[in-house]
């Protein structure tokens, strides 16, 4: 791991997503809470809080750090793409105050998120799929902020 004893603790934040292509079915079955396992979305946004801060036990160079905040939020999108596929995106915000930034911790929440999407819909549509899992934006720290162009 890198030392990071000598860095200043500052406010740090950061913003990662994620988006789920799954059949417009399997949407609607989500919207109207007719997937067996129960509420995808609420399930989901449990599961990414946990993915944070699970973060270092995941990841083998991650400090742990004491996680101030995580927030978990979805964007639905109806309109089928050129699969015939309509999406989800998961937004997840990370925030702490201290030596080391956050980033690994949203994108965890972000993948583990859209990951419990799948398995929570997977007996009914096993051909969903994931990408743009990214990191968004940063601030905090010596090297400032970071905004994802685009």
């Amino acid at each position: 791991m890198v030392d990071i004893s000598a860095k200043n603790a500052t406010e740090r934040t950061a913003t990662a997503q994620a988006r789920v292509f799954l059949l417009p079915e399997t949407l609607e079955k989500i919207q109207r809470g007719k997937i067996a396992k129960g509420d995808v979305l609420a399930v989901a946004q449990v599961a990414g809080v946990m993915g944070a801060k699970k973060t270092p036990d995941l990841i083998p160079m991650c400090h742990p750090i004491l996680l101030t905040s995580v927030d978990i939020s979805f964007t639905e999108d109806s309109r089928p793409d050129q699969d015939g596929c309509c999406s989800i995106t998961v937004l997840a915000t990370a925030k702490t105050t201290g030596p080391t930034g956050v980033e690994m911790e949203a994108m965890t929440a972000a993948s583990v998120s859209a990951l419990t999407i799948y398995d929570m819909c997977k007996a009914v549509d096993r051909g969903m799929r994931f990408s743009e899992v990214c990191l968004l934006s940063k601030s905090g720290g010596k090297s400032g902020t970071y905004s994802r162009e685009g």
